[in-house]
């Protein structure tokens, strides 16, 4: 649980600054991110304290994970299959007390994590505001019910979910997105930027106040270490 201090991130591009009365957070992460999934319950309760006192600017960035299994290496975590991300997952829920479905990785594991990326970029170019609650359906999917969201028809039926929810949302449009260019350039803006700012590790976290650097959070949060870096702003 590394906490650095912005500046040595160039603090000057990291996500956009808050305004005088509000605090502005870019998360960094996947829909494969088994830690970003680990850590909602504290962070649901971290943006309900936040929430209950100033305006949240809150954007999801997403960072491509997994490409693909020919171009995936994770030598910090010995992970070079699908069978190997399963005591990753076990990992996870064991820290967090979180429930993590691991058999996936053995029964239909996920070729990429691509196409869930670019249909959150899909539903942010349609709907923003429902980027958060898309991604938590997303990884409640994969995470909770085995369901492989690589797979399209996984996608659409993840889209039509949201739309329970949320009878606004149009999960016809979403489809024509998803398979058009729009959301795949979305999503290559989000990769350019990773690179740009060599965020390897999911989640990644910055918060920013106006007239105060950023604070960047790598990995998995408790929901003290979370308040700790809000106050350090001076929230």
């Amino acid at each position: 649980m590394e906490q650095k201090d912005g500046k040595s991130l160039q603090a000057n591009n990291i996500g956009k600054a808050g305004n005088a009365i509000g605090i502005a957070i870019t998360v960094y992460t996947d829909p494969l991110c088994c830690w970003t999934w680990a850590m909602q319950p504290q962070w649901k309760k971290l943006l309900a304290d936040l929430e209950g006192r100033m305006p949240v600017a809150l954007k999801y960035k997403m960072g491509g994970l997994l490409p693909s299994w020919q171009h995936f290496n994770d030598s910090v975590n010995s992970i070079r299959k699908p069978v190997q991300m399963g005591p990753e997952w076990m990992h996870a829920r064991a820290l967090s007390g979180v429930p993590i479905n691991d058999r996936i990785w053995i029964t239909d594991p996920p070729t990429s994590s691509y196409p869930a990326c670019i249909a959150v970029k899909c539903v942010e170019l349609l709907t923003p505001q429902l980027v958060s609650e898309f991604f938590q359906v997303l990884q409640e999917a994969v995470m909770a019910k085995n369901l492989n969201i690589a797979k399209m028809d996984v996608l659409l039926e993840c889209a039509s979910a949201l739309q329970m929810q949320y009878p606004a949302f149009d999960p016809e449009k979403f489809k024509e997105t998803l398979f058009g260019e729009e959301g795949k350039e979305a999503f290559r803006k989000d990769l350019q930027e990773c690179k740009y700012l060599n965020i390897t590790r999911m989640p990644t976290i910055v918060f920013r106040l106006t007239n105060r650097r950023p604070i960047l959070l790598h990995g998995y949060q408790t929901h003290e270490s979370l308040k700790d870096t809000c106050s350090n702003l001076g929230v």
